[in-house]
């Protein structure tokens, strides 16, 4: 049977798309709901560029998604402004809790939501991906999923510095017992 480009759909992606695109109005929401709380200039900067960038995503793939071709605007590659620089070690902070109001709304919290809805995006771009069958809207999803971990990657270093995203480390000698426990697969032969 020969199907028309925008009908090129499985039901299952359907719904994984569905899916994908109210996560991300969600994230966006989430994002418009949280810029007017943030303290912090630089955060402040971090939300607005990916809202921007989520909010092109968004359109791309409602587009591809609607006319099973090509967007009009293509995937983009997101590009962080944060160095790779990480703090190791652990600095005794105080527990963690639930906030009890609104008023506790902090740059803190703020990014590890904005951390969570990256992740999230991530694994559900994922999971929809996999079992797409329309080629065009697979490899959108397939391009994007790259930017919500690189989006991820840039919260986590600001909670770093911050004081906020701790990162333990192992001593050096359980590090390289670790790291020298593999070695170089041989050569491959093919499977028989």
């Amino acid at each position: 049977m020969n199907i028309s480009p925008q009908f090129n759909h499985g039901a299952h992606e359907i719904f994984d798309v569905h899916e994908v695109l109210s996560c991300t109005i969600g994230a966006l929401d989430k994002y418009t709901v949280l810029r007017s709380k943030v303290k912090d200039q630089e955060l402040l900067d971090i939300l607005d560029r990916q809202y921007q960038f989520m909010h092109q995503t968004y359109n791309t793939i409602v587009d591809c998604f609607q006319s099973g071709q090509d967007p009009a605007v293509p995937t983009k590659t997101y590009m962080m402004k944060e160095n790779n620089t990480f703090k190791f070690g652990l600095t005794p902070t105080q527990p963690k809790k639930p906030i009890q109001s609104e008023s506790e709304i902090n740059d803190e919290i703020i990014s590890g939501w904005m951390l969570g809805t990256a992740k999230s995006l991530a694994t559900v771009k994922t999971g929809a991906a996999m079992e797409t069958t329309n080629p065009v809207v697979r490899r959108v999803l397939a391009d994007s999923i790259p930017n919500c971990i690189e989006m991820a990657y840039e919260i986590s270093i600001y909670q770093n510095k911050n004081g906020y995203y701790q990162v333990p480390q192992l001593p050096i000698t359980d590090m390289q017992a670790i790291m020298q426990s593999y070695a170089p697969a041989s050569a491959a032969v093919a499977a028989r």
